[in-house]
């Protein structure tokens, strides 16, 4: 059964959802957008967000992901359809989401490495972080997503300036 909604998403102090919105359009200037859904939908499955898995599905997909990455993510490392790269994020993303269990292993992080710049890790941590903190409060407050009132909300990469 789907309960109600608890708190309205747009009923959230204003200050601390403007905070968390600016956060995304700054992760978004320092990691492939493509990788970031890819995170997002990730922790979202770990996290159990229906909210989330909605809509970052549909954004994934306006931004050019395909279907069967979207459902193949569960299984992402059995699938061919994932590069190194992507699935040493998607490993880094598993184990902040469950830091609980893994305490983000010296093995995850160092696998980074070959893939990522000391500039780029600690926006794959803010990434995992972010969404986790979306999860908790969409699963929380019994957020239900609405296309029509999130359809402009999806962050976009700042153009590159000429």
């Amino acid at each position: 059964m789907v309960e109600p909604t608890r708190i309205p998403i747009t009923s959230l102090p204003g200050d601390y959802y403007r905070h968390l919105l600016q956060m995304e359009s700054l992760i978004v200037q320092h990691l492939d957008l493509g990788l970031y859904h890819l995170i997002k939908l990730r922790a979202s499955q770990i996290n159990g967000c229906a909210f989330c898995l909605a809509m970052h599905t549909d954004e994934a997909l306006k931004h050019g992901e395909t279907p069967e990455r979207i459902v193949s993510l569960d299984a992402w490392e059995e699938s061919p359809v994932y590069s190194d790269k992507e699935r040493a994020a998607l490993a880094w993303t598993e184990e902040l989401t469950l830091i609980a269990d893994s305490g983000a292993s010296p093995e995850s992080f160092e696998a980074l490495k070959p893939h990522f710049t000391e500039q780029e890790i600690p926006w794959l941590i803010f990434a995992a972080v972010q969404i986790n903190a979306w999860n908790r409060i969409a699963i929380s407050t019994r957020a239900q997503y609405d296309r029509k009132m999130f359809a402009h909300s999806a962050p976009e990469k700042t153009p590159e300036p000429a």
